[in-house]
């Protein structure tokens, strides 16, 4: 299935050999939603779409951006506030007729990644007017044409500090009909602009708060011990086909880890006291930091499991997580990610114990270095990490296991049938992604099998 990732039309089928470095131009600071108005003037739009949701629309940030509009002279604009937090096939199709006939020249994104991958999508098709939503999504669920046109401008103004989708190209959908989660990936769909305000995340609950940053914590870690992307297969045959998830690489790793080391400091501070200003800023730079970091080099396991996970959650468990004012059940996609950490990167640690060992020295507060952490056997690194991660995602009150959210052994082979299709971020993981002719079926069991509980 490695084809559909990655198309290639000649023989023999060769290792990467190059990795390409995007980011969307980001802007940070306390108050610079303000600026977003002169930043379209100064891009001459004609007439703006802004994107937010129902409850965002109603507070500070989605406020503060209209005013900025409204005080531009001659600068006409319509809302869509219809977005939903973890968009479907059915809100994506909404979106997109509604961006087809309002004839926008520019897209405004005010909100998390739900609104930010609403609006990614709306603009690709509003370009493409006359295509279907399958013919971008991630082969092999979708077609994964190429994009050849160049999209409208779009800026991206993140309330939450988790999904760094103002930094990438990657839009993420639940498609209802098969019952997981998967999206488009394309550097064709960053945003022209990230502005990333500190003020914009003081809003959030404090559930928010930790399902966010949980978020940032596996992008970077599973940006980090990716396959290198020298081991990636196939090399494309046109460079246009380079995935935007290339494998780990020296410009991500340095993004990656500062990240979770950000975010391990930080989140623990943020869930204690929401008032820690300083610590939601730092969380704020750490989620478009870990942004840079996997829309370069791309995520892997916790996240290709997570799509079956809250997608099959509509219709299994129906679990609602506290925190979450929605009428639908939800397992918040920071905690459908964290749901297989521990044995996640248990099973990944023997692909490179040495970065493995450092994020274990990260979760301690220490370095590799330091004689408890360097007397360790490579050997038992994966056990080490996986009781590190565990105590961390205790410490946030994360629900332990698929079994608290309500699955059972019976559906472990529906979540890796969802799981296997994922192939964009399967062949990204070390142990699948570098053996040739697997598609992995059999560690995922037994991955999703000890994520059961622990």
């Amino acid at each position: 299935m490695r084809k559909f990732a990655t198309p290639v039309d000649a023989l023999p089928v060769e290792k990467e050999y190059a990795f390409e470095v995007a980011a969307s131009n980001l802007r940070f600071g306390e108050g610079v939603t303000r600026e977003v108005g002169m930043d379209l003037k100064n891009m001459k739009a004609r007439k703006v779409a802004v994107f937010t949701d129902p409850n965002i629309a109603q507070l500070p940030p989605a406020k503060m951006a209209i005013a900025s509009l409204e005080a531009q002279i001659d600068l006409p604009f319509e809302v869509y506030d219809r977005v939903v937090a973890e968009p479907t096939e059915a809100s994506w199709r909404d979106a997109i007729q509604w961006a087809r006939t309002h004839d926008c020249s520019h897209f405004l994104a005010v909100g998390g990644g739900s609104v930010i991958d609403t609006a990614k999508a709306a603009n690709l098709f509003t370009v493409y007017k006359e295509a279907d939503l399958f013919d971008f999504v991630n082969a092999p669920v979708g077609k994964n044409l190429p994009i050849e046109k160049e999209l409208r401008p779009l800026i991206a103004i993140p309330t939450t500090a988790g999904t760094g989708s103002e930094t990438t190209g990657a839009a993420i959908v639940d498609i209802t009909s098969k019952s997981f989660k998967t999206g488009i990936a394309n550097r064709a769909l960053k945003p022209r602009l990230g502005i990333v305000d500190t003020l914009n995340t003081r809003t959030c609950s404090r559930e928010l708060h930790i399902s966010s940053g949980l978020d940032v914590l596996f992008h970077s870690l599973e940006s980090y011990t990716a396959i290198p992307y020298y081991e990636r297969t196939p090399r494309p045959a046109n460079p246009i086909l380079r995935p935007a998830y290339q494998g780990s690489n020296p410009v991500a790793d340095i993004f990656s880890l500062w990240a979770l080391r950000t975010t391990v400091e930080n989140l623990p501070r943020v869930a204690k006291n929401q008032d820690d200003h300083k610590a939601m800023q730092q969380m704020l730079l750490a989620s478009s930091f870990a942004g840079i970091g996997f829309g370069n080099a791309g995520v892997h396991l916790c996240h290709g499991i997570s799509y079956p996970i809250s997608g099959l959650n509509k219709t299994g468990p129906k679990y609602k997580h506290s925190g979450y004012a929605v009428d639908h059940p939800i397992i918040p996609h920071g905690v459908s990610v964290a749901l297989t950490g521990p044995a996640v990167f248990q099973f990944t640690a023997p692909s490179s114990p040495s970065r493995h060992r450092e994020a274990l020295a990260i979760f301690r507060g220490t370095t590799p270095s330091d004689p408890s952490i360097n007397a360790i056997p490579d050997s038992e690194i994966g056990s080490h990490l996986y009781e590190a991660i565990a105590r961390f995602l205790d410490g946030l009150g994360v629900p332990r296991g698929l079994k608290a959210v309500g699955y059972t052994n019976a559906d472990i082979v529906r979540l890796v049938e969802g799981a296997l299709p994922q192939r964009r971020v399967l062949d990204l993981a070390p142990g699948i992604g570098d053996v040739v002719g697997e598609d992995g079926r059999e560690h995922l069991m037994r991955i999703v099998e000890l994520s059961m509980e622990y």
